[in-house]
């Protein structure tokens, strides 16, 4: 697999446990795909896996696993020992990633970018490159994108991104306000026909003119903005309330969170593509309007380990008011990094048995997938366990 963001405390988090479960050294907690539910899929086996990729920041996989061990703890320091040599053979395979038009805030982060700026088309160039060169080296017939990287501000649409022959016209033209990093990526991964996942709220991603590119290569796609923490929770409680027929009358929440993603999310640009992802799918599940507001700040005490609290009013019987707060605390690494590995092997299923198009099996990992307007995850999953069915036979 190919990681965009390949030493982002995610990323590091999803290689670190990838070796170890394939060691033998971890069990496959988390993992939908070591249950029952895809017994007897042929999904590669996860101690087959090889990772590289792109990094806008200096460093190596275990640097950053370190990093990680001395705030979070989530990953023991025996296990570091254990996985050095891995870590250290993957870390070759990370390359220069790119921050054409990225936002200030990601600017600011990147060091590992090339000595001479490239223009856009002799960048997109460069990333096919690299991950072709990957897959030689190892030997690969195939390969998963993925996009780990931190949230990019959100890029306006116009006429440019509904086409591939509009948006090869302005790669051409080097016009780089016209898209973002995560635009290349997507481009590189759908031009070599490799199937991608776009696991960021970006915008600049799934642009028509980049689906369009998917389309025409018949690769498989899943996206975006993975749903792991309070908009997981939402997407589960909020179907509760509908079948009840208890009207939501506010549903007020509040996240605060520390790290590189803290950082990048304190910046009001990045911040708005968050909550514009966080904040849309409660009316969509209900079905009418109601009063939302998803509050987001930085908190760099709690480096990975992010706190949401929820309050929801709503209205029963003889039209008397009630309430439900919760708290969600929990590790956004330990959270994500299991779903990412999901998809990552159904994706690869999904690639060997020829499928195309939006994966919309993977919805309910998204809290904007593509291809599915259903938001109620008790329904998102069932379209999960019907693939598991038919792939099965």
């Amino acid at each position: 697999m190919w990681i965009f963001g390949a030493l982002g405390g995610l990323a590091t988090t999803l290689v670190v446990g990838s070796k170890a479960i394939g060691k033998g050294k971890a069990s496959g907690q988390g993992l939908l795909t070591e249950t029952e539910l895809c017994k007897g899929l042929p999904l590669i086996p996860i101690k087959k896996l090889v990772f590289g990729g792109h990094e806008l920041r200096r460093g190596s996989l275990l640097q950053s696993a370190r990093e990680i061990h001395e705030q979070t703890g989530t990953i023991p320091y025996p296990l570091l020992n254990a996985l050095k040599a891995d870590l250290d053979k993957t870390s070759k395979e990370i390359k220069a990633g790119t921050a054409i038009n990225a936002g200030r805030s990601i600017q600011k982060l990147a060091e590992r970018v090339p000595k001479k700026p490239l223009s856009m088309k002799s960048e997109l160039a460069r990333l096919q490159r690299d991950i072709k060169s990957f897959m030689q080296r190892n030997r690969l017939t195939r390969c998963v994108c993925v996009n780990l990287t931190s949230t990019e501000p959100q890029l306006k649409l116009t006429s440019t991104h509904q086409s591939a022959e509009a948006l090869s016209k302005a790669i051409a033209g080097d016009k780089r306000s016209t898209l973002r990093p995560s635009t290349l990526y997507a481009l590189a991964a759908a031009k070599l026909g490799l199937p991608f996942i776009h696991f960021t709220p970006s915008n600049a991603a799934f642009i028509p003119a980049v689906i369009e590119e998917f389309e025409a290569q018949a690769v498989p796609y899943m996206g975006c903005d993975g749903k792991t923490g309070e908009t997981l929770v939402k997407s589960a409680l909020a179907p509760m309330f509908k079948y009840r027929n208890l009207k939501v009358l506010t549903w007020q929440g509040y996240n605060i969170l520390g790290d590189r993603d803290g950082v990048i999310l304190a910046d009001a640009e990045n911040k708005r593509a968050k909550l514009e992802s966080k904040d849309g799918l409660l009316s969509k599940i209900l079905g009418y309007p109601l009063h939302t507001h998803v509050g987001i700040d930085y908190v760099p005490s709690l480096n990975d380990l992010k706190t949401a609290w929820d309050f929801i009013h709503f209205q029963g019987f003889l039209d008397y008011k009630m309430s439900l707060q919760f708290t969600w605390q929990g590790c956004d690494a330990i959270l994500a990094a299991p779903i990412v590995l999901d998809m990552i092997r159904l994706a690869e299923l999904a690639q060997r048995r020829g499928e195309s198009g939006p994966m919309r099996h993977l919805s309910c990992f998204f809290k904007r997938p593509q291809g599915v307007d259903d938001h109620d995850l008790h329904r998102q999953w069932h379209l999960l366990t019907e693939y598991v069915k038919q792939a099965r036979s």
